[in-house]
């Protein structure tokens, strides 16, 4: 059993207006930071109390360490921590605007894979490698797991620090499948996922067949959707950046994806995220799940008995056979000329070090360690035994996942549910509309595919793709 958390107050934590400030059109556009990194804080600077605020997600993981947070407190007396704890789409548009303009509202930000190498090279991040870490031997840079510290470089060093890492796989109720006579292969096909779906589907028992995220946000409904689209043969664009979105394979899989939810999955998929998900998954009510591998240790915190009754298998696959877990990280950052920056390093260097991730084990229980950021991780015993049943899937599938290569033609972009290029945090938010619009039965698949096609041809255009 976890320990009990000691006699010491919660952090502070502001929670934040829930509508977000606007986020610029082109971030790539906006003119790099001009302010040089501040000189290093020296130790009578260090001595004098500060306060250091983080835009965080609203996810468990960070529940978590809102919990913790006063050890670090009670290890740094002189530093108070400040939480802006935000919903995934409302994070992601506030630090948007923050970093581009420069606002320096944040000492540090959660960001991911997907935002750290180009905002590294837009020179908006302070480089932690050269910065910190190089001095600093006890942060064990060696102990990352090795594609999710690629995937936070830019020219070899780090740009922001892995709180957790996932890929995607398949969660299922061993007990539903059991009763209905079915057993879930190691490695599913989408074809196999649905015929079971429509036999676990019992809406007169509350229970959906699998639960999607339908909820608009590029990186909500459309993280599943894209590794579906991938295994269909599907693409964002072809090597001449001509937009595919209206292409036979992404009519098929979008199709596929959205039928597949809208009659055996949960009611109102269209507002549903990560969160909401896990939260329908944990009260009982869905047969299967496909989502972050991540959420494993989720379930785990929040419902033991669905946590014992969880079953996982590798992410499904198409009619191409083309692997689909996606890779993805959430990490921290510090943005380039912000005040504090000792003292911030000194955070992030505690929460995503080897000895939090065992702290988390300890106090609050060992299925819920940060999954995905160190090598050390998958060798505690603890862990071992708690998560078992997904600790070495997670790995796997996180080593298998290949963003380099994620379609199955050639295409001039790297990522598996995101593509790497500054204008897609724009088209991907509109086109994840149009997708969860159709989810919502409110727009054909096809018309949601024309108009996203659409505003891909803008964005290729904008940007002077393919000339």
């Amino acid at each position: 059993m976890p320990e009990k958390l000691d006699n010491i107050p919660r952090p502070r934590h502001a929670c934040r207006r829930a509508a977000a400030l606007g986020a610029t059109a082109a971030l790539a556009s906006t003119v790099a930071l001009a302010g040089m990194v501040p000189a290093a804080t020296s130790a009578s600077a260090q001595s004098k109390k500060v306060t250091i605020r983080i835009a965080i997600v609203s996810n468990p993981q960070m529940a978590d360490i809102e919990k913790l947070t006063p050890y670090f407190e009670k290890e740094y007396p002189n530093i108070k921590v400040v939480y802006d704890t935000l919903p995934e789409n409302t994070e992601r548009s506030v630090i948007e605007t923050d970093i581009a303009t420069q606002a320096h509202e944040f000492n540090a930000v959660m960001i991911s894979n997907y935002e750290t190498p180009i905002w590294a090279k837009n020179g908006w991040l302070v480089n932690l490698s050269k910065r910190f870490i190089k001095s600093d031997p006890s942060y064990d840079a060696a102990d990352l797991l090795k594609p999710i510290a690629e995937s936070l470089s830019y020219k070899g060093s780090l740009y922001s620090v892995p709180f957790y890492g996932e890929s995607s796989f398949m969660m299922y109720r061993k007990s539903l499948l059991a009763a209905a006579g079915l057993t879930m292969p190691v490695h599913p096909t989408w074809s196999q996922i649905a015929s079971m779906a429509a036999k676990l589907n019992n809406p007169s028992k509350d229970i959906s067949g699998i639960c999607l995220r339908g909820l608009a946000g590029w990186g909500e409904n459309l993280a599943p959707m894209d590794t579906v689209i991938n295994t269909f043969g599907g693409s964002w664009f072809n090597m001449k950046w001509e937009p595919q979105l209206t292409s036979p394979p992404v009519v098929k899989a979008v199709n596929f994806y959205v039928n597949l939810v809208r009659k055996y999955g949960e009611p109102g998929a269209s507002n549903d995220g990560f969160t909401e998900c896990l939260n329908y998954y944990d009260s009982g009510k869905a047969a299967m799940w496909y989502d972050a591998t991540s959420a494993a240790g989720d379930i785990a915190g929040a419902a033991p008995k669905i946590y014992a009754d969880t079953g996982y298998a590798w992410a499904p696959v198409g009619p191409s056979g083309k692997k689909s877990g996606w890779q993805y990280t959430w990490s921290l950052s510090i943005p380039n000329g912000t005040a504090n920056q000792q003292q911030t390093w000194d955070f992030l260097s505690w929460a995503t070090s080897k000895q939090y991730i065992k702290l988390v084990g300890q106090k609050l229980g060992w299925a819920q360690l940060p999954p995905g950021s160190r090598v050390s991780t998958y060798k505690i015993p603890q862990y071992q035994k708690a998560a078992g049943a997904y600790a070495n899937l997670t790995l796997q599938s996180m080593e298998a996942a290949d963003p380099e290569h994620p379609t199955v033609h050639p295409v001039p972009y790297t990522g598996i549910q995101f593509i790497d290029i500054p204008g897609f945090i724009n088209l991907g938010t509109q086109v994840s509309q149009q997708m969860s619009a159709a989810i919502a039965g409110r727009m054909s698949v096809a018309k949601a595919l024309s108009t996203s096609q659409q505003y891909a041809k803008t964005m290729v255009s904008q940007y002077g793709l393919g000339l």
